[in-house]
């Protein structure tokens, strides 16, 4: 991947907050969920609840899509990407330590919520993107390219 590129990716995730992502039921049928993330580099980070659907899907089938967009006016500014995924539940207490500390530092006002919700059940859950597309309309309609990771 071009620099340019990935200096892209990059960016957008560094200035976006939220993130939908896709799991896939026990039903079969896909679950669309948005998040709150975080990023270091091009891993991704969220947490939930243990108890949330989404955890469950990820431990039976840790392959998810993803969808992060910039707000846009119009179609001529779009710009976004979409991956091709697998999540993990993240144990390491060093790693769970880094999350917190790019969780605390994007979001300050997680220190009033923090009290009211216990940690013990909460996922830690690092994201690695296998397949990138990413969607700059500021290049034409539907401009994409797709990327392997």
């Amino acid at each position: 991947m071009d620099k340019k590129l990935q200096d892209q990716i990059t960016a957008i995730l560094n200035d976006v907050d939220d993130m939908t992502i896709a799991t896939q039921r026990a039903d079969g049928f896909p679950q669309a969920t948005t998040v709150t993330f975080v990023n270091d580099g091009m891993t991704l980070y969220f947490m939930t609840p243990e108890s949330a659907q989404k955890t469950t899907n990820i431990d039976k089938n840790n392959k998810v899509s993803l969808t992060i967009n910039r707000a846009y006016k119009t179609w001529d500014e779009i710009e976004g990407l979409s991956m091709g995924a697998t999540a993990r539940f993240v144990d390491d207490p060093e790693e769970k330590e880094k999350i917190g500390g790019l969780l605390f530092k994007k979001f300050p006002q997680l220190a009033s919520f923090i009290p009211a919700h216990d940690e013990t059940d909460l996922a830690y859950i690092r994201v690695d993107p296998k397949v990138i597309s990413v969607l700059d309309y500021t290049k034409g309609f539907g401009h994409n390219e797709v990327v392997e990771v």
